[in-house]
């Protein structure tokens, strides 16, 4: 799999923030299929940082109601990624 196949998105929210700033770990969306060592490579190759740790999460999607229409959310896959001390990725220094 490719390293831009395996990697979806950024996940930003308040808890990875915190996670950023205190353990050095960002989180991202990854693909359902992805497992930790295509991860690793993937992030490795696409922010040129060392990774020493990926933890890896299964997220249920949510039921949703519109009307009398109930409806479920997709489940995804979410991925926290820990650097080495002293490693950055430069996209996610503005957050």
């Amino acid at each position: 799999m490719d390293s831009y196949q395996v990697i979806k998105e950024p996940h930003v929210t308040e808890k990875a923030t915190a996670q950023k700033k205190l353990a050095n770990q960002i989180s991202f969306k990854v693909h359902r299929r992805a497992n930790k060592i295509e991860i690793r490579r993937s992030v490795e190759t696409l922010f040129k940082t060392k990774v020493v740790d990926v933890r890896v999460m299964n997220v249920l999607g949510k039921q949703r109601r519109v009307g009398k229409n109930i409806g479920k959310r997709a489940d995804w896959k979410k991925a926290i990624v820990t650097l080495a001390p002293g490693q950055n990725v430069e996209f996610f220094e503005g957050m």
